[in-house]
């Protein structure tokens, strides 16, 4: 923790409200306050249009507020002001309060329990105390319309801004302005007739208009004020930058928070409203969180000046994501429409509706199933058509072409915005320890020395001051050890087996359905088993998944604090990881199974492969696993998009809401006080607190993965991501803007560890679309047979040569169906798909040389398709510079203005100097004689 520069106080206006007086201090310690918060009087009239963003004198802006609960004061109420006679103290004396076992925060909600409302009440006084020690200005609010509810608003004074500006090396808008290139003549006149045609799309706001000139910008220093234009100190420093600042004091809040000291601490939303004044967030609102402005470009710099530029580059990425899912879109529509318009030209599949075929198939089930002629899956084969065609080796490597344009083209985005919101040379703040940890590591140090009664004594004394001390060595520092790891490994474990045992209990459930449909007397029922089966097992297996992402979250969050990491970029890292890990097992594993395994553990008639020693392996339609996996897919990805991330996202913040309602009792309240209005920062009292970007990104990471990694089977998916992507950011802008409290503006320079997770999938992309044209569709086989076995070079003959044979009196006793003359006809040869020898062969039912020979063309195909493409994707990354050319010649060129203003400063001051220099030489004192060789003009 820095050490604070002494300063005066600031002075008192004469208001009908008690001031906070403030107090210069040497150093950070425990000293006690003279003074105490005082609650603020009831709002004037005439101050009472500020709606509470600003204190009661009308002028000092409310730059944070801290909410606490409110109960009435006990007859034994203490005031003891020091740590060693208050009611924490006495309370670890008489042992009311143990010291935490396990896991520290489960250990400081433990502790909340036991907290007396005197307690919470030293301890906010302290913790305020010490904000007062920085700096910083407080009124305390209990007399609200919110029942059972105070209010701490605190303002940031002008020497505090410019301290800690300084000090987080903020860097600001100069007086030096220069001219921004827009690059030659012809690109300046394509970016022109672009900005015009395009401008129907632009939001009506000042930040998308292009601007010709650019402020020069540098770290805020105070001895470098007068390059800055503070001739409006008042909007200076925004809303955002103020919150931020005064975020960094609150250091230890969080724990507070656990403790039920506090209740929330938030800044505040500007006022929206058809009354208000125009601010920011009101623009927001009509630009950007409206559908009726859904076709327009997002307002991404004012969303960054509200909001921070960490929520900035989230919408600016959600942004050229669904941007670039335009073109994929596009192209996967082109590749459907031609399987729709060949699909009476695909040869296999008009042998299998042709009537004159009279195939008889084997059954499909034991005992209950019968044969079935092979017309019948006419329907299947057709539709299988519409995804498995040619088109789809193109669709497959357009796409993994298209991921690699997507990952350039954000990271020229991203740079380009690092340039305009001045983060060229930022780098990553400092990342301090998390005050769980920190409360560990004192845990550790003093249980080694028989101490540990003192443990919450310590921590209590670190929370008072509003952080958590150092207080062992660095050699004291905490490791996880190989048994915390082993631990968090051996949960993540069964959480996965969790996972494939629903699989495999879907697998059952398949197959049990399946033979129990068949038994069905309804013809019509047993026609449509196949249909029936597939979607409510997609059903079923989205019902699951939705369920398992809420139980996988919590679990991967409570992994996270076991593992106690040191600092909140390590926390939150983690967090993502493993959160990433389970949700992808989650949702991808049914389809996995459907692309890879389903179908190849059958074993053939005769010698089936059993579950349970009684439920037959389930077997692909004819027409190939591709379109029972397109049903998994389409149902997952639409079930997971409109029920999780729109339906979802909607419905629990309002449900949340109500519920904070029907706490607070303000639907009574406002029955009793319905001419009056609340003030803004208890209006955002009852808003959601922000939870964070990691469910965002999340979301958007998984539908990514529908995108690319079976989108050989599905080449519809980026259509539909389009469609949801631009309901979900206009929902998530409401949300931001409307539902949510205002989040603290948080500095990023890019999106962190999302980016290594999104190149990653589009990697194993490439490997999974190749396994999946090579092993799950027949367009190898048909490729095969077309060139090595097709006595005329084309695919007639192609089904017949795919199937085998096999002697009906070959059949297990009791496997064989219980009515075989159910075609009307005794069976003696029936067909199955694979590649075996037939009955009649020296070696019956061995797989046949043509399985060997497809396999092998499966195995080089793969090879050949992941190294071609990635090649491509890699000439492209090569290809495509990082930084777009004009942005670099704009940095250079800042550089140099940069310091040209320093040398210009330091020639004035040299001036200055010599000035100062000639008028003591021209004051009335004796004039030194001329010396030789001087040159003078006397």
């Amino acid at each position: 923790m820095r050490r604070p520069e002494k300063y005066t106080p600031v002075p008192v206006r004469e208001t009908g409200v008690d001031i906070i007086n403030i107090k210069g201090i040497e150093d950070i310690g425990y000293a006690q306050q003279d003074s105490i918060l005082l609650n603020a009087l009831v709002p004037e009239e005439n101050t009472h249009c500020r709606q509470g963003l600003y204190f009661q004198d009308g002028q000092r802006r409310v730059d944070y507020v801290l909410t606490y609960h409110i109960k009435k004061q006990s007859s034994s109420r203490r005031h003891s002001s020091r740590l060693t006679d208050n009611a924490f103290t006495r309370s670890l004396r008489r042992g009311r309060v143990p010291p935490p076992k396990g896991d520290p925060e489960v250990g400081a909600q433990e502790h909340s329990l036991h907290y007396h409302e005197d307690d919470k009440r030293f301890c906010r006084d302290e913790f305020e105390s010490s904000l007062m020690e920085m700096g910083l200005e407080l009124e305390k609010d209990e007399h609200t319309k919110t029942p059972g509810v105070g209010f701490v608003k605190i303002h940031a004074p002008w020497h505090v801004l410019c301290r800690e500006a300084e000090f987080m090396k903020l860097k600001m808008p100069t007086k030096k302005v220069y001219e921004v290139k827009q690059g030659s003549n012809l690109v300046e006149k394509i970016n022109t007739f672009i900005t015009k045609l395009t401008e129907p799309l632009h939001p009506n706001v000042e930040e998308n208009r292009i601007q010709n000139v650019k402020h020069l910008s540098y770290p805020f220093s105070r001895e470098k004020q007068h390059l800055f234009d503070l001739s409006d100190r008042d909007s200076f420093f925004d809303s955002k930058t103020r919150s931020s600042i005064v975020n960094t004091f609150s250091t230890g809040i969080t724990s507070l928070l656990a403790n039920g000291v506090y209740m929330a601490a938030y800044p505040l939303h500007d006022v929206n409203g058809e009354n208000a004044e125009p601010n920011d967030r009101k623009l927001l609102y009509e630009e950007w969180a409206s559908y009726s402005v859904f076709y327009k470009y997002q307002p991404v710099g004012l969303i960054r000046k509200y909001f921070g530029e960490k929520i900035g580059l989230y919408f600016a990425w959600l942004g050229v994501y669904t941007q670039m899912l335009i073109p994929a879109s596009l192209v996967g529509v082109i590749v459907f429409l031609y399987g729709c318009a060949t699909v009476d030209d695909d040869i296999p599949s008009m042998e299998i509706c042709d009537k004159r075929n009279n195939i008889t198939m084997c059954p499909l089930c034991d005992r209950a199933c019968s044969y079935w002629k092979l017309i019948t899956a006419c329907g299947t084969a057709r539709a299988s058509h519409l995804f498995d065609n040619p088109a789809t080796v193109f669709f497959s490597i357009f796409m993994a072409l298209w991921a690699a344009m997507f990952m350039e083209h954000w990271k020229r985005r991203q740079m380009r915005l690092n340039y305009i919101w001045d983060l060229t040379g930022f780098e990553d703040e400092e990342d301090h320890p998390r005050a769980e940890y920190e409360f560990r590591v004192m845990q550790k140090a003093l249980k080694k020395e028989h101490k540990a009664q003192k443990v919450w004594l310590h921590y209590y004394t670190a929370l008072k001051q509003g952080y958590v001390l150092c207080y062992v060595s660095l050699r004291c520092k905490l490791r996880n050890s190989p048994k915390e790891n082993l631990v968090t490994a051996s949960i993540c474990a069964p959480q996965i087996g969790v996972t494939f045992a629903i699989v495999f209990g879907v697998i059952v459930y398949r197959i049990s359905t399946t033979s129990a449909l068949y038994m069905s007397s309804n013809p019509t029922t047993r026609s449509n088993v196949r249909l029936t089966v597939k979607t409510t097992a997609a059903i079923i297996n989205l019902v699951v998944i939705l369920i398992l992402d809420e139980v996988y979250g919590a679990v991967a969050r409570w992994l996270t604090i076991l593992e106690v990491p040191k600092t909140d970029k390590s926390f939150e890292e983690r967090l993502i990881f493993k959160t990433f890990i389970l949700k992808f097992v989650n949702a991808f594993t049914p389809i996995i199974y459907i692309a890879f395994f389903r179908g190849r553990l059958v074993g053939r008639p005769g010698s089936y492969l059993y579950v349970f020693e009684s439920y037959r392996m389930e077997e692909c339609a004819h027409g190939g696993c591709l379109m029972e996996l397109c049903i998994q897919l389409s149902i997952t990805m639409l079930g997971k998009q409109l029920i999780q991330n729109n339906l979802f996202e909607i419905g629990i913040p309002k449900l949340k809401k109500l519920i904070r309602y029907i706490k607070s009792k303000r639907r009574a309240f406002q029955e009793e006080e319905q001419d009056k209005k609340l003030q803004r920062y208890e209006t955002d009292h009852f808003l959601e607190p922000f939870a964070g970007l990691t469910p965002e990104y999340m979301e958007m990471i998984i539908q990514f993965g529908f995108v690319t990694l079976f989108v050989a089977s599905f080449p519809l998916a980026p259509l539909f991501a389009l469609l949801n992507n631009i309901i979900e950011i206009r929902l998530d802008a409401k949300k931001f803007v409307v539902e949510l409290r205002r989040p603290i503006a948080a500095r990023a320079k890019d999106i962190g560890i999302w980016y290594n997770i999104l190149r990653g999938i589009s990697k194993v992309a490439v490997i999974i679309n190749a396994f999946v044209i090579s092993f799950t569709s027949d367009f190898i086989p048909r490729l095969v047979y077309q060139y090595m076995y097709s006595p005329d070079g084309s695919m007639h003959g192609f089904v017949n040569h795919t199937l085998s044979y096999f002697n009906v009196s070959d059949f297990q006793e009791g496997k064989d169906p219980l009515e075989p003359t159910d075609l009307e006809y005794k069976v003696e040869i029936c067909r199955y798909k694979d590649y075996r020898e037939p009955p009649w062969s020296p070696t019956p039912y061995e797989i046949s040389k043509e399985f060997w020979t497809v396999l092998a063309v499966k195995l080089a195909f793969v090879i050949v398709f992941q190294n071609v493409v990635m090649l491509m994707s890699d000439v492209v990354d090569w290809i495509i510079p990082d930084i777009p050319k004009d942005i670099s010649v704009q940095i250079h060129k800042e550089k140099i203005l940069m310091v040209e203003l320093f040398m210009k400063e330091e020639q004035g001051k040299m001036q200055t100097l010599e000035s100062k220099d000639s008028c003591n030489n021209h004051s009335p004192v004796p004039r030194p004689r001329s010396f030789p060789n001087s040159h003078t003009n006397d």
